[in-house]
């Protein structure tokens, strides 16, 4: 397994703390903003507490995204499975995801902390993940989240 850097990104959001985490931590909060272009999530189980289980389906809904799952090998929709690890209200939250959807690679985990705190200009969310099994899923996993808290900005904004 190649060793990458780990992802870390961070976002500053005109929101409290708690308005994140609401979006964070609920079902129709993660449906509005989780996916990335051209995707959309539907949440089947979210148990939030650690050792509790968040599983969704994210589907390709746009063309060039439906062009891309079928020309890497993918299917159009996928079940994903995080662990909740830590839960602090309203400031942080860890989990390990399941990644069993690759082609060729045994299915790991991976761990993502999501640190949430105030500052003057509204909520600053730092979002840290670990490297996924070589340097392409990593990148590609960066660009997701990436565009993922783009999106979050979105819907509060919205």
């Amino acid at each position: 397994m190649e060793t990458s850097p780990a992802v870390r990104l961070e976002h500053t959001y005109s929101a409290t703390p708690e308005r994140v985490w609401q979006l964070w931590t609920t079902a129709e909060g993660i449906e509005s903003w989780w996916a990335p272009d051209g995707f959309t999530v539907q949440v089947s189980k979210l148990d939030l507490r650690p050792g509790g289980e968040l599983i969704y389906t994210m589907t390709a809904t746009a063309p060039e995204q439906v062009a891309f799952m079928e020309g890497a090998g993918l299917p159009l929709s996928t079940e994903s499975r995080k662990t909740f690890v830590e839960v602090e209200e309203p400031s942080r939250l860890s989990y390990s995801s399941l990644a069993d959807f690759i082609p060729g690679v045994d299915p790991y985990d991976f761990l993502t902390v999501v640190e949430i705190r105030p500052e003057s200009s509204g909520t600053r969310v730092t979002m840290s993940a670990d490297a996924m099994h070589d340097e392409e899923w990593t990148e590609r996993l960066a660009a997701g989240r990436a565009n993922e808290l783009a999106n979050l900005g979105k819907v509060i904004d919205a």
